[in-house]
């Protein structure tokens, strides 16, 4: 996976992995727009450029065998990192690529990603990422699902 560097147009290979030991304690509101120490029950994965340690994107995910679904509980982009002035682009996208490729590791064929989104953002997931309204929740389903890993793997 990868992202662009906005000024440069250069796209940068990303790292998504499980928040380290320790690591809970740079993710700010101020810098992340959530609490995330609430989420520490969670499982919570950052989003790196491969070879350094600055944490661009966070994700937490609530794993419900259950429905076969992976439940975005937050994702955030770093504070420099959102709107038209930022760094880089497809933080987002790749967060949630990732968890399609969890999702589907997890219950194959019959993998669902879901989130509750803000009310600001929900036609955004819709348009951007494809994502499919699902009562008060948005999901990516099926191809859909598919679709959002492959846009991503590059």
């Amino acid at each position: 996976m990868t992202i662009l560097e906005v000024q440069t147009g250069v796209r940068q290979p990303v790292l998504v992995e499980p928040l380290g030991v320790g690591e809970i304690s740079q993710l700010t509101s101020r810098r992340y727009s959530f609490s995330w120490k609430k989420e520490k029950e969670y499982e919570i994965q950052k989003l790196t450029i491969v070879g350094t340690k600055e944490i661009l994107g966070v994700v937490s995910l609530n794993i419900i065998d259950n429905e076969q679904r992976i439940e975005i509980r937050l994702l955030a982009n770093s504070i420099e990192n959102i709107g038209a002035q930022k760094q880089y682009s497809g933080i987002a996208g790749c967060l949630i690529a990732h968890v399609c490729r969890e999702a589907v590791k997890l219950y194959g064929e019959n993998a669902c990603v879901s989130l509750v989104p803000k009310t600001l953002l929900r036609e955004h997931y819709i348009n951007e990422y494809g994502m499919k309204p699902a009562g008060q929740s948005l999901c990516l389903i099926g191809p859909d699902l598919i679709n959002m890993i492959l846009k991503h793997e590059k």
